[in-house]
């Protein structure tokens, strides 16, 4: 789930639920539209049912269709505390949180996902993020946020917990002196040892819920560093990528772009790992390192791949510090 300008990402398998249910009404229960509202969202072809934009409202579902649009923007309502939300905390400083996020968890509430998000579980156990960030009626609609992670995606991401750090960081990451390298396992040999890929990303043509590379889209560079090439009935390549800057899906449209998608990415490479699933590719923050907002000092912060990657890669495989 990814949220934008444009409004939410809405990427979902029909569950047995809503097998048999017309499109239009199921849209309208998975993301709280109105019926009307579905229905003019289908109409103008921006709700794709696996990868085609054609459907009509009337379209029955079956379980297991791939359901993907952009919601419209919703009033931002409060975000409610969830105990049992867990989330792995790296660090705790009066200023920020620095979190280790799970493929799975969802950051904040979209269409689709009210409930069970990382803010929620952290405003359980810090209420007082409910006051920090962008505000709507009084209140943060994002508590916190300063960045995300795609679901799908592991590692490393930083939450703000007083107002002059969220400005500080935000405006870190605007300046791009935020470090963010990620550890992504691509399909093929990449060529060079090192590389940087400089080409803007907008609104992919073919789907509503995709980015691509395109001559009208924003300003994006990837750099990337070969650790590893791996041999075998698939040749991959373990890579290191840094973000120069922080466009939606930036890293897996970029690999994609040079012919070497990310392991597991059903959405840009087209091919699910089965020992990853459908929903979990190999890309992970690994490493995030930031000015502090109070006493100006570089601090970073480093997570292990998580289990399901390392049985990915070869057991020989001497990753240092990374792995």
């Amino acid at each position: 789930m990814v949220n934008d300008a444009e409004g939410e990402h809405l990427d979902v398998s029909v569950p047995a639920l809503l097998a048999g249910v017309r499109l239009d009404r199921a849209l309208a229960m998975l993301t709280g539209m109105s019926r009307s509202e579905a229905a003019a969202l289908i109409t103008a072809r921006q709700v794709v049912v696996n990868d085609r934009a054609d459907r009509p409202r009337s379209h029955l579902l079956s379980e297991g269709d791939r359901i993907e649009a952009i919601v419209p923007p919703a009033p931002e309502e409060t975000v409610l505390p969830e105990p049992n939300v867990s989330v792995m905390i790296v660090a705790e400083d009066p200023d920020f949180l620095i979190i280790d996020k799970s493929p799975d968890l969802i950051v904040h509430p979209g269409a689709g996902h009210k409930t069970g998000t990382m803010i929620a579980g952290l405003l359980a156990r810090y209420p007082d993020l409910a006051g920090v960030g962008e505000r709507s009626g009084g209140s943060a609609v994002r508590p916190g946020i300063v960045h995300r992670l795609d679901r799908g995606t592991s590692g490393l991401l930083v939450v703000a917990r007083t107002e002059p750090a969220y400005a500080s960081l935000v405006g870190q990451l605007a300046a791009r002196e935020v470090d963010r390298r990620y550890l992504a396992l691509v399909r093929g040999h990449v060529a060079d040892d090192r590389g940087v890929v400089d080409a803007p990303i907008g609104r992919s043509l073919r789907s509503p819920t995709m980015m691509a590379v395109s001559r009208d889209g924003r300003p994006a560079r990837t750099a990337y560093e070969v650790v590893a090439r791996l041999e075998g009935e698939q040749p991959r390549t373990l890579v290191i990528c840094k973000l120069e800057t922080g466009r939606t899906h930036q890293i897996r449209v970029h690999l994609a772009a040079i012919g070497h998608p990310v392991v597991g990415d059903a959405r840009y490479g087209r091919m699910v790992d089965p020992e990853l699933g459908r929903d979990r590719f190999f890309l992970h923050a690994f490493e995030l390192g930031f000015a502090h907002p109070t006493s100006g000092e570089y601090v970073s912060f480093t997570a292990p791949m998580p289990a399901d990657l390392v049985a990915l890669l070869p057991e020989d495989l001497n990753l240092g510090e990374l792995g």
